[in-house]
């Protein structure tokens, strides 16, 4: 089936799962038209579709618990149980059971579509090369989570943007529109146990964030304490698009928890699941980072290898990944994560020419 027709059978049973909110779903697809880079972070049931068939041998690499859904925009910061600042994958919608190699080759897709549309400026070669070196010296080294404290003052510089001052970040927490439906008992439940004290008056608010889940429901509860403003988000959660694709039937578990808890890591004490519901702390140092937001004077290629850093960080979750990746990696060619990205990037991109096409004849 083209993505046309894939779309609207993975929104079907979406729909099944979870009520969605139409009109953020139309504005998704207006995205998904804008260029191919959202496209792609838009449609990883489509990637599900066709990624055994176009890299048959990375598809046959070991499990772990995946991310899924990696690409160079699903990183961010948090504080971690001691206030400290953290740095590492934002979000875990899409995690699952599935070949090592999805995430590699998902995040160095990504990184050819940024560099295309001007976020980077590296080769692509080079680009893949960082990643691959990144996630090598992560499992060599067993892992280590990005504590921004001390070390890594390189990757504190690059995070800490202008646009995520405290200021700007609850200018716009401020122009989020009023609830237009009736919150949910569960996920009024969720965000009210994840407030700093019991009883707080606070208005709800709607976010429209993100690609991938853009459709979902996705609350953002604002108070006041103690002289300054707290947000806390619930966004309703299903389970991953690889259960859609693979044509699972029946109940899946969704592995958001599951994945953060196992993987090498500082958890941010702020990120729940409930239910269906995860929930979470939002600040001006709580949240993903956009290329676009990021120094102009950052080092790139240095970037790209923490990217592949975290990666092995999440993998290294999974018992005895470590050994059973690093033998897998030892039989691979020098430019396989390179050649596979490719593959995927051409094929993305022809299905986006064909998702435009369809929206200009709506």
């Amino acid at each position: 089936m083209n993505i046309v027709k894939a779309t609207r059978r993975y929104e079907e049973w979406l729909g099944h799962q979870t009520p969605l909110v139409k009109r953020d779903l139309t504005l998704k697809h207006q995205r998904m038209a804008e260029a191919v880079f959202p496209f792609l972070r838009a449609t990883f049931y489509r990637w599900m579709q066709i990624w055994s068939e176009l890299c048959p041998g990375p598809a046959k690499a070991p499990l772990v618990l995946a991310v899924g859904d990696l690409h160079v925009e699903n990183f961010g910061t948090w504080r971690d149980i001691e206030g400290r600042l953290v740095w590492g994958v934002n979000d875990f919608d899409e995690a699952a059971v599935l070949p090592y190699t999805i995430d590699l080759v998902r995040m160095a897709t990504s990184a050819l579509f940024a560099i295309d549309a001007g976020h980077l400026t590296l080769k692509p070669e080079d680009a893949c090369l960082a990643i691959l070196e990144g996630y090598k010296e992560s499992l060599t080294k067993r892992g280590r989570p990005f504590v921004l404290e001390e070390d890594h003052k390189w990757l504190r510089q690059t995070a800490m943007g202008e646009l995520r001052d405290p200021e700007h970040f609850w200018l716009k927490m401020d122009q989020l529109k009023k609830l237009t439906f009736k919150l949910p008992a569960s996920a009024r439940k969720a965000l009210e146990r994840l407030m700093p004290e019991p009883g707080l008056k606070y208005r709800t608010v709607e976010r429209v964030a993100g690609l991938g889940s853009l459709g979902h429901i996705r609350v953002v509860a604002i108070a006041e304490c103690h002289g300054g403003k707290v947000a806390r988000e619930a966004k309703a959660l299903v389970p991953s698009a690889a259960y859609w694709a693979g044509g699972k039937k029946g109940a899946s578990e969704i592995m958001y928890q599951k994945i953060i808890s196992r993987a090498v890591r500082c958890p941010d004490p702020f990120v729940k699941l409930r239910g269906r519901w995860v929930v979470r702390r939002l600040s001006p140092h709580c949240c993903r980072i956009e290329l676009d937001v990021l120094p102009t004077n950052r080092d790139e290629l240095r970037l790209l290898s923490a990217m592949g850093w975290e990666t092995a960080n999440i993998h290294l979750g999974t018992k005895n990944a470590r050994t059973t990746i690093g033998q897998h990696l030892s039989r691979c060619k020098s430019d396989w994560l390179f050649t596979a990205a490719k593959r995927m990037a051409e094929a993305v991109t022809a299905d986006w020419h064909i998702w435009k096409k369809s929206r200009n004849r709506e």
